[in-house]
């Protein structure tokens, strides 16, 4: 490792981090990608599937599936909108709202073992994603940066 670039080594480490963290959030019936679609829905409140798609960068389909699992184990509603009957109001259960915080601990105990400052490393990353997103030129690159700024849930990550 000593000879790999940091990009290899910080994707590197991104996968690992995920595959710990969806171990873990597996018991619990969840996906990272449940839990970013719950993250928006905590910080926004309720919405259509299409606005969270677009908040989230997917297509609705993939969101649709999502929210399917997500429906499944009570950690969201999906109510008619009353003001467009072809779409569907997407809310946190109270049982989400738990989840959210549950997986949050989640994430933090999965890099509770290393021997570094996890806080430390969550604001040298946001450094690195703010520096190279603005000397990026492309519309998209910058987007993510001011869709995550506080306010906002972290939504650099694709539902998969």
């Amino acid at each position: 490792m000593d000879r790999w670039p940091t990009g290899r080594l910080l994707s590197t480490a991104a996968r690992l981090v995920e595959h710990s963290w969806n171990e873990k959030l597996g018991a619990i019936g969840l996906t990272h990608a449940g839990v970013i679609a719950m993250e928006v829905l905590s910080v926004n409140g309720p919405m259509t599937q299409a606005q969270l798609a677009q908040l989230v960068r997917v297509q609705a389909q993939t969101m649709g599936k999502t929210l399917s699992r997500l429906e499944a184990h009570g950690h969201i509603s999906r109510e008619r909108s009353t003001s467009d009957r072809r779409s569907h109001v997407v809310s946190l259960t109270e049982r989400g709202r738990k989840a959210v915080a549950e997986a949050a601990d989640m994430e933090r105990s999965v890099l509770a073992s290393a021997s570094i400052d996890p806080d430390v490393l969550r604001q040298e990353l946001q450094a690195v994603v703010r520096e190279l997103a603005n000397r990026m030129a492309s519309p998209e690159a910058k987007a993510l940066v001011s869709d995550a700024e506080p306010g906002m849930a972290v939504q650099t990550t694709q539902l998969s």
